[in-house]
């Protein structure tokens, strides 16, 4: 057992803090420069007292800040807030809910809503077998190899991103909430997720464990049955998903229009038809270079799926496309840094909500490029964008998204951010092809650059 040394303990045995540092470390002469940089004051006390009994942000909150207008000039109506309780699905919800709202408009629907659960049952199983076959794929790398390493620690999870949205909508179809409603474990997957994670694990394990010249088909055989497990723990936790159902279709004012029988993927295809290929993911990470194309190494839903690709640009041609998208009714699939500067009381994102500067005596000054070098800020959260406040220029003002924590949270549901939070904090953007300028769509044809699966900027959102 290590023991922590106290200073205190340090003098009784006779030692001094001169001789215990190591070169580098803290001695008397520097803790004492450090302990006397702070001069306790009336003002310091008064601080340090309403600090230790308080919320940070309660007191940093910038009450000379009124960023509160709730006016957009361009909006994409939508109907009915979704709440993904407590899961990291935010991914899937974004997601569907720009189809969605496609499919009200489409049929003048009173509201609409698709079932996240039946789309998270194929995901976990799917995610389930993208990590067993990675297994099998590196079984011969040693157990400290990083991808190895990268892959236990990762073998299943709850976020995602619209590649994901893509191959399952497209492999699997989609239902209607009330043909799969959610259970307990889809609205709080942390301890479903952790058994699931334990048994991939130790089946992860077994895989590898395999003699060396084991058969290709019987590494399968083995796999398929490991699946088995997995899809009878997800059963057991979320329901079976339909193979087939029978819905009925109503008008705005509530009548039945039709009734029909469907399977998931007939009725995507003939109900919804959204074709999900011509949508492209956009990105702004001043880390790398813009203009380029750029793909994760195992960030997918589906072994038999794609890799995530990104466009890599400029913030402001990102604008553009947002833009158009929104002057187009279309709403678009959106990722952010979320809890920077965020008021839960009113919805807002704004950079100027908090004053820590001031509270605490101390600036925080780096960029966006810089919180992203050092793990301070990256993609976190994925919302459905869906207005732009225009002033007489046509510059954007502020922006909203249609959030999924229900629609007691925020602004009815809905968040507001800045322009200028949205310049430091808004990350990924999915557009269709459409808005995209053929100059840009010219740079999707580039070989991309691979980055590892471990990059810190692609941790799923939540």
């Amino acid at each position: 057992m290590v023991r922590k040394l106290s200073i205190g303990f340090l003098l009784i045995a006779g030692l001094t803090l001169a001789s215990y540092a190591q070169s580098g470390g803290i001695d008397a002469n520097m803790l004492q420069s450090i302990t006397q940089s702070y001069k306790q004051t009336p003002e310091s006390k008064a601080l340090q007292n309403a600090i230790g009994g308080n919320d940070i942000n309660k007191l940093a909150l910038n009450r000379s800040n009124t960023s509160n207008d709730t006016y957009f000039s361009n909006k994409v109506n939508s109907k009915g807030i979704t709440d993904q309780k407590s899961s990291g699905r935010c991914w899937i919800f974004t997601g569907m809910n720009v189809v969605r709202a496609k499919v009200i408009a489409k049929y003048n629907l009173p509201e609409f809503t698709f079932s996240m659960n039946y789309m998270f049952f194929w995901d976990q199983l799917e995610k389930s077998n993208l990590f067993l076959q990675a297994v099998i794929d590196t079984r011969s790398n040693a157990m400290d190899d990083k991808t190895v390493e990268w892959l236990f620690k990762n073998p299943i999870g709850d976020g995602g991103q619209f590649t994901g949205v893509i191959d399952l909508v497209t492999k699997y179809g989609a239902v209607p909430q009330d043909v799969m409603p959610e259970t307990f474990s889809s609205n709080n997957t942390s301890r479903m997720s952790q058994l699931l994670a334990l048994k991939l694990r130790e089946f992860g394990l077994e895989l590898r464990q395999m003699p060396k010249n084991a058969k290709a088909a019987d590494l399968t055989k083995r796999k398929t049955e490991m699946l088995g497990v997995i899809y009878h723990i997800l059963v057991l936790n979320l329901g079976e998903p339909p193979a087939e159902f029978t819905w009925t279709q109503k008008d705005k004012d509530g009548k039945p229009l039709k009734t029909k029988a469907y399977t998931p993927l007939s009725f995507y295809k003939e109900f919804v038809g959204v074709d999900m290929s011509n949508y492209v993911m956009i990105m702004n990470d001043p880390t790398r270079e813009y203009n380029k194309v750029y793909e994760i190494q195992y960030d997918r839903h589906v072994y038999d799926g794609k890799n995530w690709k990104y466009l890599n640009l400029p913030i402001e041609d990102i604008k553009k496309m947002a833009i158009a998208s929104i002057k187009d009714s279309t709403m678009m699939y959106f990722s952010c840094d979320v809890g920077k500067f965020l008021n839960r009381d009113n919805g807002f994102l704004d950079v100027n909500n908090y004053d820590y500067g001031s509270l605490f005596g101390t600036d925080f000054k780096m960029d966006k490029k810089q919180r992203i070098q050092t793990f301070a800020s990256g993609s976190s959260h994925a919302m459905t964008l869906c207005a732009v406040d225009l002033d007489e220029n046509g510059t954007p003002k502020k922006w909203m998204v249609e959030n999924s924590w229900g629609a007691t949270y925020g602004h009815k549901g809905f968040l507001i951010m800045t322009d200028e939070w949205f310049n430091e904090y808004m990350f990924r953007l999915v557009v269709d092809k459409k808005y995209i300028p053929a100059n840009i769509q010219a740079m999707l044809d580039q070989e991309p650059v691979m980055l590892p699966p471990w990059d810190p900027m692609f941790a799923m959102e939540e």
